[in-house]
């Protein structure tokens, strides 16, 4: 379970050449590495949380698309990392902490960096907190 202090990301590459099975490779390729970081508390392949009616349950996951939980302590490292393994490449990222949530898009390492201080800032914003 999560407390007030950790943030949820969910991204994945927005690059227009990739095809599916690509960007499910990098996303599962990333999904690995993510789980061995210390940063991290928890990460999985997204789920559609607006699946197709008929669909199976359990087969509802988002192409390419990975949730990382994240401490408020830990999302410069997190970061750090995201931006050493995907570079320059265009990316969305999600930040959601408790029913808040932003969306950014970054097409580059310096904008994937600058996400760090949205998210501090938004926690802030919802904990009341200057600081």
């Amino acid at each position: 379970m999560t407390n007030d202090r950790t943030i949820q990301f969910t991204f994945a590459l927005d690059d227009p050449e990739l095809d599916d099975n690509r960007r499910q490779k990098i996303a599962g390729n990333l999904l690995r590495e993510l789980r061995d970081l210390d940063e991290v508390e928890k990460a999985y392949l997204s789920e559609d949380i607006y699946p197709e009616p008929g669909s199976k349950p359990g087969f509802a996951t988002l192409i390419g698309f990975i949730t990382a939980k994240v401490n408020i302590q830990n999302i410069k490292g997190f970061f750090s990392f995201l931006s050493d393994r995907l570079g320059d490449k265009p990316i969305k990222v999600s930040v959601k902490v408790g029913d808040k949530e932003v969306i950014i898009e970054a097409k580059s390492r310096q904008e994937l960096l600058e996400t760090e201080k949205i998210a501090k800032n938004l926690l802030a914003a919802i904990s009341g907190d200057n600081g």
